[in-house]
């Protein structure tokens, strides 16, 4: 039988340009989102921190990590729409093994 649900983590690198109510904003648009659309398991902010290498000129972003269980179809959805929000500088989703 095959397994509706699969774990899932998802980083995100915000501008901290957005300021601290735009993080803050961002941040809560993709818990609701997730949350709708999938079994939300932890929501853990990693701050500020001194990027590699810049991006678009910035040497700091701002962490975010999802955690959370979701049916296949929806993180392709969740990538699309990190790409269109403004302040996402990277997004990363990856299916976590059992």
């Amino acid at each position: 039988m095959a397994k509706l649900e699969q774990n899932y983590e998802s980083i995100l690198v915000l501008s901290t340009k957005l300021g601290e109510e735009g993080i803050k904003a961002t941040i809560e648009k993709f818990t609701a989102m997730i949350s709708e659309n999938a079994t939300l398991e932890s929501v853990d902010e990693w701050g500020k921190r001194r990027l590699a290498y810049a991006i678009n000129y910035e040497h700091e972003g701002y962490y975010v990590m999802f955690t959370f269980k979701s049916v296949p179809s929806f993180p392709a959805e969740l990538d699309r729409v990190y790409k269109i929000t403004d302040g996402v500088m990277r997004s990363m989703i990856i299916a976590k093994e059992d």
